[in-house]
């Protein structure tokens, strides 16, 4: 079973955390089910970035994104070449290390 290990947040994460998860599941619905709460202002449909990461180790084993994605990506806070939207990056067989950015661009929050 492989495992997403999370990188310490300041808020969402402080320790960091390792997960294990299903291969097929997505990185965003395995953060959400272990109370790590990453926004995901569209409900996980591929129409925001607030659920960006960058994917530290283990990017090559995810599916490729595809067009809407990086259109997407493209207007991610602190865009690097490891970003994917956790609510599209599905999960193998492969261990995965996932550092949350430090913000995040969300026009309304429903936390604050």
């Amino acid at each position: 079973m492989p495992q997403i290990i999370i990188l310490p947040h300041h808020e969402l994460c402080p320790e960091g955390t390792v997960i294990d998860v299903e291969s097929g599941e997505t990185v965003c619905n395995a953060m959400l089910a272990n109370d790590v709460d990453i926004e995901h202002a569209c409900e996980m449909s591929n129409a925001c970035t607030t659920c960006h990461i960058y994917v530290r180790e283990g990017f090559d084993s995810l599916p490729e994104s595809d067009e809407t994605e990086d259109d997407m990506l493209d207007k991610a806070w602190g865009l690097d070449p490891d970003s994917r939207l956790s609510c599209q990056s599905v999960v193998g067989e492969s261990d995965l290390v996932v550092e949350i950015p430090k913000y995040t661009i969300n026009q309304v929050s429903e936390n604050h």
